[in-house]
């Protein structure tokens, strides 16, 4: 409402100063507004150049083509017996820092310059009028509207000036950006190429000098609505300089940009650079490799105690009680392939991410879990295996041979086991790492996902090879049959939840063709126990055609998206950030994922909880639940902006800002209750 009572306020004055006379120059608060014209116009050149000069108090300032974060550019609205007038020719700006805002206009005098070109029957006069709408600003803003009025005669010859505004017109015309068409004229930096991050949240410029001593560009975007105003992180190397911007959060990625670049006096413009996405971006990150490589090692560490890892590790800790008494060697063997197995794992995943990264695609952790069939296939697995431990079928000759002790296989993928159902977490330390790899060069993103297996695997790896350790372990006994059997608890829960998150991916009731197809592979191997070799081969053909069957039978298409539950949050959507950001609401957006085991025991516990929805409630907040369930580019995108490629994610804007706030991975209502004062 307040925002319409402003809009109609500024058209209110329009038509009031629409209806006054105009003047020749207009005298207003913080600002006094002025012509740059000759006083004769010589007929010899029908096209003239005229200037609206902005004199501006000391500390205040008007704005570019592009404002940056916050502002608004001068509008003109041109009147008079003239054949055309041109779009205002934009002096090169400069960057003003207000509090946390980055703005792009002048402080101190400017003046807007214009093409004009005369009839080809001029009157004997020229008579212009224009019509203006302007903000001057120093911390607050002050609109401005009036009318310019200019009555110049129309003589022989050549224009007449007088020697001040002359030469007032003549320098801001130099400070006019020349425009480059392909990027490759006699300027100083030569655009090589222009290169949107993976997951798009970065946009580096990579510029060429032939000359040493070519000052260091100043560049500025002319689009504010996908590249932020702020100053990017420069890279010297040689004559090559990476200027690397951050990106507007959620902003699509346009087919071309337009930049505005100053090196010394000189400016000039790319007017229509194309975008290439994807590719290695030089963009240090803001921590050193070896800390990124200890976070990434200490998150690995505390996957081990994520409940979606457990049904996996309790078979190879029931392992190691049987095998605690055998030689060292074994045991050693043991630890070293289970290792193996999560280590080739994690190289696996690391290279498909950059392979995925290199070709454009923003992918995250866990990313397998957006797959309806990798879900189901884990969920075939853990029935099969939780069957097995309560003893209705073997699974392998021995719950031995199932863990691994004497087959070197059963080791091996035991571990690759472990890092497929440790996906759906995302525990602390693991989130600034896995961020980093999205820009970090090759190598140094697949040491972090050599890291994060490394530091899954040591706590197993340490048990075996220790023997002080291992004996802290219970003796065998005649209770691990019992404790085998409770072990199928855990992995039964496990199936029960990939059912649900089968049927959130893919909706229209997924969950009940996934369930029949457990109960009748079931039935299918129930029927070949104990029978002979027909009845088996039979038993075997039935359970491979109902798993052909329910395959088949999962849609190709999701259903719908359905909104969050709680009447509190809404579904992304980047325009409703964008116009909460732009009305300075608060906003909350919690990235999150059904797969994401974290996520859920947030929600549960903390977000979804009367105290918490009452504290949004109280300040306002704009509750937004970003589901990456299925792959969705928008929230792919949203993730990268903030450093971010796994869930779950929360990132709290303060009202009136546009820089979020992001809180731990593990919530607790002291801690929103923190970041919401």
């Amino acid at each position: 409402m307040g925002r319409l009572c402003v809009w109609l306020l500024g058209w209110l004055l329009i038509s009031v100063a629409g209806l006054c006379r105009a003047e020749p120059v207009i005298d207003a608060d913080h600002v006094r507004i002025s012509w740059l014209a000759p006083s004769q116009m010589g007929l010899a050149s029908s096209q003239k150049t005229l200037g609206i000069l902005f004199e501006v108090d000391p500390h205040w300032h008007v704005y570019w083509r592009n404002p940056g974060d916050s502002g608004a550019a001068p509008r003109f609205d041109w009147r008079g017996n003239y054949a055309s007038v041109s779009e205002p020719l934009w002096p090169f700006p400069a960057r003003l820092p207000v509090a946390h805002l980055t703005n792009l206009g002048y402080e101190g005098d400017v003046a807007y310059l214009f093409q004009l070109v005369l009839p080809e029957t001029p009157d004997e006069h020229l008579e212009v009028r224009v019509d203006l709408e302007w903000l001057v600003c120093q911390e607050e803003c002050i609109p401005g509207f009036g009318s310019l009025s200019l009555q110049v005669p129309l003589v022989d010859g050549r224009d007449v000036w007088d020697s001040a505004s002359e030469s007032l017109l003549a320098h801001f015309k130099a400070r006019v950006p020349l425009v480059v068409d392909d990027g490759q004229a006699q300027v100083p930096w030569q655009l090589a190429k222009a290169v949107v991050s993976n997951g798009n949240r970065t946009l580096a410029l990579h510029l060429h000098s032939a000359d040493a001593n070519a000052p260091e560009p100043q560049v500025y975007p002319l689009d504010g609505a996908f590249v932020t105003a702020a100053a990017p992180q420069t890279v010297n190397k040689g004559m090559e300089r990476i200027l690397t911007f951050t990106l507007e959060p959620a902003a699509p990625v346009p087919e071309h940009l337009g930049f505005v670049a100053v090196s010394g006096d000189r400016a000039w413009e790319w007017s229509a650079v194309s975008l290439t996405v994807g590719g290695e971006i030089v963009n240090p990150v803001s921590e050193p490799l070896w800390w990124l490589l200890l976070l990434a090692f200490a998150g690995g560490v505390l996957l081990n105690l994520m409940p979606c890892v457990f049904p996996v590790l309790s078979i190879k800790l029931f392992s190691l009680m049987k095998t605690r008494e055998a030689a060292l060697a074994l045991r050693v063997r043991e630890g070293l392939l289970y290792s193996a197995g999560v280590l080739a794992t994690f190289a696996l995943l690391g290279l498909s991410f950059l392979l995925l990264r290199a070709a454009g695609a923003g992918i995250g952790w866990g990313f397998q879990l957006q797959s309806p069939w990798i879900v189901l296939g884990l969920a075939i697995l853990f029935w099969l295996m939780a069957l097995s431990f309560i003893g209705a079928f073997e699974f392998g000759h021995s719950l031995m041979a199932l863990a691994g002790r004497s087959s070197a296989s059963g080791s091996f993928m035991t571990g690759v086991l472990a890092v497929f159902v440790a996906a759906p977490c995302t525990g602390p330390f693991m989130g600034a790492a896995l961020g980093a790899s999205a820009s970090l060069p090759p190598l140094s993103a697949m040491a972090i996902f050599i890291g994060l297996g490394a530091g899954l695997a040591a706590p197993f790896l340490l048990l075996a090879v220790s023997p002080r350790l291992s004996a802290l372990l219970p003796k065998p006994g005649p209770w691990m049959e019992r404790l085998r059997q409770l072990l199928a608890f855990p992995l039964f829960a496990t199936v029960l939840w990939l059912l649900w998150v089968l049927d959130e991916l893919l909706g229209q009731q997924t969950w009940l063709v996934a369930s029949a197809l457990l109960l009748s592979l079931a039935f299918a191997l129930w029927l070949g126990q104990g029978a002979g070799r027909k009845m088996k081969a039979f038993a075997w053909i039935l359970a491979l055609i109902v798993l052909v069957i329910g395959f088949r039978q999962l849609p190709t298409e999701p259903s719908a998206s359905v909104q969050p539950t709680a009447s509190a949050w809404r579904g992304y959507d980047p325009d409703l950030v964008q116009q909460a950001l732009d009305e300075g609401r608060p906003v909350f957006i919690d990235y999150t994922a059904a797969w994401c085991i974290t996520c859920q025991v947030n929600k549960k516990l903390v977000l979804d909880t009367d105290e918490i929805q009452n504290l949004f409630a109280e300040r306002q907040v704009l509750l937004i639940r970003a589901d990456w369930t299925r792959y969705d580019q928008r929230i792919t995108q949203a993730l990268a902006t903030l450093g971010r490629n796994s869930v779950p994610v929360y990132a709290y804007y303060p009202a009136g800002s546009r820089s979020p706030e992001l809180l731990p991975q593990v919530l607790t209502p002291a801690l929103v209750r923190e970041h919401l004062r």
